[in-house]
């Protein structure tokens, strides 16, 4: 009897990984992802999708996300947010970059920039726009968000923290954002200082993580995600959407 139910769960813990590795291998083969890239080389302009700071008065607050350079596309997106105070004439680009480590550097970089750059040849997709009064109330409140987040000096790929924990923190503790990121932010699910238990990016619900690892998450705005090394496989009701490792959304519903 022991001896079948330790081939059951070996063959429970292989058809998981299975299931859990597909979607990136999809993702590999639909040549979206250039494994060859050259970093210095790859596109870094603008993809006018949001205007230019000049040409909108109002102040922004704006969460970006885009596929993740290289091999590490395959399973994940980078994520950063910018804002913009009424009346200013350039965005303040606020991010975690991993190089800066190597360098060292502290790895949260706030700088006037660019927001919708392509990310090393992978245009963005824009999560959150928040405009006008809404959006000067909240950028004080994501200033000391940045301000209080413990790793600033400190990043691993896998399973965090790295850029998406910090976009995460943000969330976490700016609920009036309701971010909802990506199921593909791998590093989302990264709680901070040893946590197990907190509220989720979207600041709505409840989750438990164990080092970003292994954990469940339920709310009204993300849905139901289950994490399974760092990859999250789970069901977004409110847009009736599947969230599939290395694939992200994929929703159900027509039109």
């Amino acid at each position: 009897m022991k001896i079948h139910i330790k081939k059951t769960g070996r063959i429970i813990v292989v058809v998981l990984l299975c299931l859990q590795l597909a979607g990136p291998l999809i993702m590999l083969f639909s040549g979206n992802i250039n494994l060859d890239g050259n970093w210095r080389e790859a596109n870094r302009d603008s993809t006018m999708i949001t205007p230019a700071a000049a040409q909108t008065r109002e102040a922004v607050v704006q969460v970006y996300s885009a596929r993740a350079f290289s091999w590490r596309g395959l399973f994940a997106v980078h994520t950063w947010i910018a804002t913009k105070q009424a009346n200013a004439d350039q965005y303040i680009v606020h991010h975690v970059l991993g190089w800066n480590k190597r360098r060292g550097l502290p790895v949260v970089v706030s700088l006037q920039d660019i927001p919708d750059r392509a990310w090393y040849g992978y245009t963005p997709s824009i999560l959150l726009d928040i405009r006008g009064e809404r959006a000067s109330g909240l950028i004080n409140k994501i200033e000391a968000a940045i301000d209080s987040y413990p790793y600033k000096n400190d990043y691993t790929a896998w399973p965090g923290p790295n850029s998406n924990t910090f976009i995460a923190h943000i969330g976490r503790h700016v609920p009036e954002l309701g971010l909802d990121l990506p199921s593909t932010a791998i590093g989302k699910d990264y709680l901070l200082n040893g946590s197990i238990i907190d509220t989720p990016p979207s600041g709505n619900g409840i989750q438990f993580s164990l080092f970003g690892l292994f954990g469940i998450l339920m709310s009204n705005i993300e849905g139901v995600e289950i994490n399974l090394l760092g990859l999250v496989t789970g069901f977004d009701f409110s847009r009736l959407a599947l969230k599939i490792p290395g694939i992200g959304e994929l929703e159900l519903k027509q039109g």
